[in-house]
């Protein structure tokens, strides 16, 4: 784990004008809102409270960027698709996304957070769509998945890859069990490195 064991907090961008310089790469993590996306990225890091967790749907209204060594960062984009916030906000957190999705030569991957529960959404469908368009690498994380039963888990994950039509990886993945974990961080360590 020794890509993550160093991760800290290192800005947060309410504007593209306060984005960390755009240099070495880094691999941004985006979702529906209360798809465990906070969580996701505290359990590949090992990091308890790296990014900060609600029960609160759209906690994240930020572009959080978090170092895991010079040059390398992992990136927290703000939720989309559920947070009961006001049109005006919602609509500055699209034009933010947009920025950041538009101007990060150093973007080298998304990694896509997905309720198992749930399945993709049409939100996740764009995001898969701008993805195929471009030399980025998707990772979908099917989180929540210790709540689903063994069955209903396997089929979830059958569908969303016959749904990403090989444009993406796809695995279940449990921040609460550690289920997918050491996969995710092998995965994302090799998008970083870009091998």
């Amino acid at each position: 784990m020794t890509t993550y064991s160093a991760a800290s907090f290192l800005k947060s961008a309410h504007e593209p004008v306060q984005f960390v310089p755009d240099e070495g790469v880094e691999i941004a993590f985006a979702g529906r809102s209360n798809a465990g996306k906070s969580s996701a990225i505290n359990a590949i890091t090992g990091r308890k409270n790296l990014a900060r967790t609600s029960k609160s749907p759209g906690r994240t209204q930020l572009v959080n960027f978090f170092m895991l060594q010079s040059g390398r960062r992992l990136v927290d984009l703000p939720g989309y698709g559920y947070a009961r916030v006001p049109d005006a906000l919602r609509a500055h957190w699209r034009k933010l996304m947009h920025a950041y999705f538009e101007s990060r030569d150093s973007l080298r991957g998304l990694v896509l957070v997905v309720d198992a529960r749930r399945g993709l959404t049409d939100f996740d469908r764009q995001m898969l769509d701008w993805t195929a368009q471009s030399p980025r690498e998707m990772l979908i994380l099917l989180t929540k998945a210790d709540k689903l039963g063994r069955g209903a888990a396997t089929t979830m994950l059958r569908k969303t890859l016959q749904e990403t039509s090989g444009h993406a990886e796809v695995q279940l993945f449990s921040a609460v069990r550690g289920d997918g974990v050491e996969e995710a961080r092998q995965r994302i360590a090799t998008m970083l490195t870009g091998c």
